[in-house]
């Protein structure tokens, strides 16, 4: 079962240094505004890694996916 929003914020304070890892031009210090809404991450993916709305989408999709397999693994 592939990883979603809901269950990557419940554990953010873990999840953070994984996504930040992938998308490294995230600030910390924004992490908080930022997981309270997918939408408004994905646009501030977008706009921190020079990538268009649909890009930043794709690529935090395909996140999720390496998460979950990472997860299945790990089981």
């Amino acid at each position: 079962m592939m990883m979603n929003w809901f269950e990557l914020t419940q554990n953010w304070a873990q999840a953070f240094p994984r996504v930040k890892s992938r998308f490294p031009q995230l600030d910390e210090a924004d992490a908080p505004y930022l997981k309270l809404d997918r939408s408004r991450f994905e646009a501030y993916l977008a706009e921190k890694h020079q990538l268009t709305l649909t890009e930043a989408r794709e690529e935090f999709e395909d996140f999720l996916f390496v998460e979950s397999l990472s997860r299945e693994i790990a089981d």
